[in-house]
């Protein structure tokens, strides 16, 4: 499956927005004391002298520069002028999903695979069914699928393939697993009264 192009790894139309971990750069003009580099903890929220505690997550930097400024005007600078930066965002993730321990979105880090991306979900579940792994990804406007497997994958057979930012990876479920699981569970049942009898 080919890399997806760098515009499908942007959504155009829609401005981005700060979310919970990101790196903010908050500039007050003239007042370098409260410029500074914030982190937005995970609840969404950022905390600054003199504005104190302000929700960020969900609010575009041009917002949340808004929301600074009347916090400062009048009270403490005459006519505020805050700028805001996102510095780095923790918004690049990959979803995944089906048969894994803990299913979610997670960040993508560098060179991202796709056995790495199961393993930040903890691995697979007991009912994974393991050549039925499938990888969603728009590439230049068209949604693709590729399907993997990952028993072949963790042999050697294949190379693992690289996980971008957007894309979904979902682990198929073995109704045989299951199947077996169930009876392995009643067979202890049913062999009791043989045992008995055979006594």
């Amino acid at each position: 499956m080919p890399a997806p192009a760098r515009r499908d790894l942007v959504v155009p139309d829609r401005p981005a927005l700060i979310g919970p971990l990101d790196t903010i750069e908050v500039d007050v003009f003239n007042v370098s004391d409260l410029s500074r580099e914030l982190q937005v903890d995970a609840g969404g929220r950022i905390a600054m002298p003199l504005v104190g505690t302000i929700e960020a997550s969900g609010k575009t930097a041009q917002e949340l520069a808004a929301t600074i400024e009347s916090a400062l005007r009048g009270r403490y600078v005459r006519k505020p002028e805050v700028t805001v930066n996102i510095k780095t965002s923790v918004s690049q993730v990959v979803t995944i999903d089906g048969q894994v321990v803990e299913p979610g979105l997670y960040p993508v880090t560098n060179q991202m695979t796709l056995l790495r991306a199961i393993a930040s979900a903890k691995g697979l579940s007991e009912f994974a069914r393991q050549e039925d792994v499938v990888i969603l990804r728009t590439v230049e406007g068209r949604k693709m699928a590729g399907l993997y497997n990952i028993s072949e994958i963790r042999r050697g057979a294949y190379d693992d393939p690289p996980i971008y930012a957007n894309d979904v990876v979902v682990v198929g479920d073995s109704p045989q697993r299951r199947l077996f699981r169930d009876v392995v569970s009643v067979a202890p049942l049913l062999a009791a009264p043989l045992i008995a009898i055979i006594q």
